[in-house]
């Protein structure tokens, strides 16, 4: 059902600005900044993510990582971005729509991640709102999905600034660090996005 799709395949592309920071899609040169951020987060990222592999680090692994993006861009099935600061276009985080569903959905999950170096600067806050109305316009997306551990304080924290709505306790909903863990659910809906934003 092309209709229900957006007009063209790299609309998911570009680069996003913020007051602070801008999104755009890794490239293979971002290599060395992303090994580099993600080594020195490694504690603090490890606790909220799926376990690790052995070749997390690696260059090769960060390829295959940059061409499966490329590939579920250009089929509109995700959109991962690197949240990078403007001030010296430092690599700071992640962020991704993922799980885009279309049809009578139209739908996406959100995730993100940030270096340990710079949480509570509120530049996760900014990012998610820099997503947002692109996800809403752009994406031309109905709603927007993210899940946080209980526990993840800061993450719901995010959430919860940028609008999104708490749904629910999904049991047992990730894999994260080797076991089964519950989630919180949230959603934020386009109209929701819309009021906020008068």
């Amino acid at each position: 059902m092309a209709f229900l799709r957006p007009s063209t395949t790299n609309e998911g592309l570009g680069t996003l600005r913020g007051a602070r920071l801008h999104l755009r899609p890794l490239m293979l040169d971002d290599y060395s900044d992303w090994s580099e951020l993600r080594s020195a987060s490694r504690s603090h990222l490890e606790p909220w993510e799926p376990e690790w592999r052995q070749d997390e680090l690696w260059r090769s692994s960060f390829r295959r990582r940059v061409r499966h993006y490329q590939k579920e861009a250009r089929e509109d099935l995700g959109y991962a971005f690197g949240v990078f600061e403007i001030r010296g276009e430092r690599l700071i985080g992640g962020l991704t729509l993922g799980n885009v569903r279309r049809g009578v959905m139209q739908t996406a999950t959100l995730g993100y991640w940030l270096g340990a170096a710079h949480v509570g600067q509120g530049y996760m806050s900014e990012a998610v709102r820099v997503i947002i109305p692109h996800a809403f316009g752009q994406l031309r997306l109905h709603r927007l999905e993210a899940a946080s551990m209980p526990t993840n304080t800061a993450s719901i924290r995010v959430l919860e600034r940028t609008g999104f709505v708490r749904e629910g306790l999904a049991r047992r909903y990730l894999m994260i660090s080797g076991s089964w863990q519950d989630h919180l659910r949230f959603a934020l809906l386009a109209n929701e996005a819309e009021k906020g934003a008068d």
